[in-house]
């Protein structure tokens, strides 16, 4: 499913979707493609749904967002850990 058809069959909703057609550009995810797992009418609903599966799941692409959002074009954000010794 594309981001429109989401927004447009869940409007104001926060929605947690796995991103099924994604790539990288310019310090970007662009999601292309999506399948909805649950929809929310409240944020930290869907943020404990979306820990959940991440915790159980994390090599799957989980995200969670409000459909108000016109894009998905997400900000790659990488947190690196230096080990010493």
């Amino acid at each position: 499913m594309q981001w429109e058809e989401v927004r447009e069959k869940f409007p104001d909703k926060w929605v947690v979707f796995e991103a099924t057609d994604a790539f990288s550009q310019e310090g970007f995810r662009c999601v292309e493609e999506v399948t909805i797992i649950d929809r929310y009418d409240d944020s930290l609903e869907a943020m404990q749904r979306y820990k959940e599966l991440h915790r159980n799941e994390p090599s799957k692409e989980i995200y969670f967002l409000h459909t108000s959002r016109a894009d998905l074009k997400i900000e790659e954000k990488w947190v690196g850990f230096k080990r010493w010794g």
